[in-house]
């Protein structure tokens, strides 16, 4: 049973029923699903709940589906892993860190996302499907396009990282680089939506698309014991996984899982692509595009298409935004790798990166129950990175000695 009532413009409120279109036709406004809380309340209890697979569809009332799941069914259910020596270097108490590094099958969040966008994908009855990506929704979208029998046409801009387009690739996508940044490619996409029946997850079922998201939000309130954290700090690109977290919550409070949430939402981007984050701190909603230069790829969208909702989730929460330097961002990932035993990519640096600059303000205290979004794997962006070189040794336990500094003494003793 379905629980969507339709279709409704998030800036003046003019409803539609469920059809594959992203815009509102009355104002330009995007568009975004609504449901039936109040019958979603009657079915959707904890124990309801907890006697279900762990998987992000345990949560399906609340998720745009006519019908049952048809693609990423083993998708969802991420580590939310307490981060206690992480906690000791950054000197606050309670560190959560919601592991999405380590998603089925292509490991990032953008596997939550595309599987509600093509389980709807069928539903409409499209027969291809394809994206515009940074990355990580490409990945997602060949590794399911193919698990389903989708055709996947995927659009990336030229200068992505090669582990990426290799995980692309690799699945049979028809992978096409496209000479710009992405929101060059964002567009081509949309112009190719309007002419040709294919399903473009994050263009003409954006709506659907996003939903996914909230997913992420549900399992950090459940993982905490049914209530929602006092911040949480989140990587964004185009801004719509801060807003979809927040929907999380509020709806969990609508529905009488969760007391009403007080949570701070503070957003993370780094100095090279920062739009929201400028916006947040000039005190606007208006977003200022910018032209993308940063080795964190997968957040550089210059012309964030949900940057309005996401200043006023972060300002209307009592939260904040930040953004760091390309070496702050491998310094952080440096950090929660030695600490923590987790290698994220690029963005989960940016926003570890931020969150130390903002206990470093002031704005998140040793008071604070804090989860950090890592949502992507470090596998993917190792071309950021530059270690040290390693040297190999003879095959004799004095070489080894004295390549790890040990003496006779020590190894005796122990």
């Amino acid at each position: 049973m379905s629980y969507v009532k339709g279709l409704k413009c998030r800036e003046c409120g003019a409803q539609y029923k469920l059809e594959a279109v992203a815009i509102c036709e009355e104002c330009f406004g995007p568009l975004e699903v609504y449901y039936d809380y109040e019958a979603i309340k009657t079915k959707l209890t904890r124990e309801e709940i907890a006697g279900r697979q762990k998987t992000m569809w345990r949560y399906r009332e609340l998720l745009p589906l006519e019908n049952d799941p048809t693609v990423g069914l083993n998708t969802g259910c991420t580590p939310l892993v307490r981060a206690a020596r992480l906690a000791k270097a950054l000197g606050v108490g309670e560190l959560f860190i919601k592991n999405d590094a380590v998603q089925h099958p292509t490991l990032s969040f953008k596997d939550r996302v595309v599987a509600v966008a093509l389980s709807k994908a069928r539903e409409f009855k499209f027969e291809a499907v394809g994206c515009a990506s940074t990355g990580n929704l490409a990945n997602s979208v060949a590794a399911n396009a193919a698990a389903a029998g989708f055709p996947a046409y995927i659009l990336i801009p030229d200068n992505l990282e090669k582990s990426k387009i290799t995980a692309t690739q690799i699945y049979g996508a028809n992978v096409v680089p496209v000479k710009g940044n992405y929101d060059d490619v964002n567009r081509l996409c949309s112009e190719i939506a309007g002419r040709y029946p294919i399903a473009f997850v994050n263009v003409n079922l954006r709506p659907f698309y996003g939903e996914g998201s909230k997913t992420f939000g549900y399992e950090i309130a459940e993982q905490l014991g049914w209530q929602a954290p006092d911040a949480v700090v989140v990587p964004m690109a185009g801004g719509s996984l801060i807003t979809k977290i927040y929907k999380a919550f509020g709806e969990l409070s609508k529905i009488g899982l969760i007391e009403e949430a007080q949570t701070r939402f503070f957003g993370a981007q780094a100095a090279g692509c920062n739009p929201i984050a400028a916006a947040v701190k000039a005190g606007t909603r208006d977003i200022r595009p910018v032209k993308p230069n940063t080795i964190a790829k997968s957040l550089a969208i210059g012309n964030p298409a949900d940057g309005y909702f996401a200043t006023g989730v972060i300002t209307n929460t009592g939260g904040w935004s930040e953004d760091v330097t390309d070496a702050e961002i491998i310094s952080a990932m440096k950090l929660l790798a030695e600490t923590e035993g987790i290698f994220t990519e690029t963005a989960g640096g940016t926003t570890l990166a931020v969150t130390k600059k903002l206990i470093e303000q002031g704005r998140l205290s040793a008071k604070d129950r804090i989860v950090i979004a890592i949502t992507g794997n470090g596998l993917k962006t190792q071309e950021a990175l530059t270690l040290e070189d390693l040297k190999s040794i003879e095959p004799k336990l004095s070489a080894f000695e004295s390549a790890a500094g040990f003496t006779r003494a020590v190894t005796a003793a122990a």
